[in-house]
């Protein structure tokens, strides 16, 4: 069992920056690929990036590349997502997520049914 618990949200403005953090427990954290996704009211959850177990390699989706930076501290067992320039349209709940499945490429990791193991959400709230 791998128990995930998101923090680091909150209001902030159009243009402003907020880092997220995921910390993990139980079984070995660096194995796994993580992800994170988002939602917001009435909508799908929504890929918004992913990482590798070395943290080399990433993935994003075009909404938020250039913008949105994920990384991996295994030491810590934390993953984290640093997001800059944010929109009204980046409110929504903030998920982390670790996958047990294999894969070679972060970008095998965009679909929710890749994770086994999700946090509990964090609020983001950009106001215009």
């Amino acid at each position: 069992q791998v128990q995930l618990v998101e923090s680091g949200g909150g209001l902030v403005q159009a243009g402003g920056s907020l880092r997220l953090s995921c910390a993990a427990s139980g079984r070995t954290f660096s194995n796994y690929p993580m992800g994170w996704f988002r939602q917001a009211p009435g909508k799908e959850r929504e890929f918004v990036t992913s990482i590798l177990w070395s943290g080399a390699s990433t993935y994003y989706a075009d909404s938020v590349k250039g913008r949105f930076t994920i990384s991996r501290d295994n030491d810590k067992n934390t993953v984290y997502l640093q997001m800059n320039s944010l929109k009204p349209e980046d409110t929504a709940v903030y998920y982390c997520a670790a996958s047990t499945a294999y894969g070679t490429r972060p970008s095998e990791y965009t679909r929710p049914s890749k994770y086994t193991y999700w946090g509990q959400g964090t609020q983001v709230t950009v106001s215009s």
